[in-house]
């Protein structure tokens, strides 16, 4: 189902991607950390739901349906490398903090920060051209919101 997108995305010089087509890799991106401690939990699909009806002014049906189209890409999506470096080309730069803030508030969901996520978003961010410095005060601002 998600070959042709995949192709696409991880194509040696991949064309910025239309919006639906960068919230549905972003959206698998959030699902994929928070499957990185190998639970994924009803707490971590809420915000996972939450941040995507904020950040694309959905309703709750449409951000649990593109949830559920997330969790079907990230489960045929390429390595995190790859496929977090595809996100870098075809997202501006100025959304990568606010990727990584969203990255953030799905792993601290379930109220616990495993060594798994921790490893998982310190890699993303650099994949994304964000340093440990920035990741650490995205996190901060996610943790005094909540």
């Amino acid at each position: 189902m998600f070959a042709d997108f995949l192709k696409r995305l991880t194509a040696t010089d991949p064309a910025p991607l239309p919006d639906e087509d960068a919230r549905l890799a972003l959206t698998a991106l959030l699902v994929r950390v928070a499957r990185s401690d190998g639970a994924f939990d009803d707490s971590e699909r809420d915000r996972i739901d939450r941040i995507i009806a904020t950040r694309y002014g959905l309703s709750p049906f449409e951000a649990a349906r593109l949830r559920a189209e997330g969790e079907g890409l990230e489960a045929e999506a390429p390595d995190t490398v790859r496929f977090t470096r595809a996100i870098k080309d075809a997202v501006p730069y100025e959304d990568r903090i606010a990727v990584i803030e969203a990255l953030w508030q799905v792993v601290l969901a379930d109220g616990v920060r495993e060594a798994e996520e921790d490893a998982l978003l310190r890699l993303v961010s650099n994949l994304l051209g964000i340093n440990d410095r920035d990741s650490a005060l995205a996190r901060q601002r996610v943790e005094k919101k909540q």
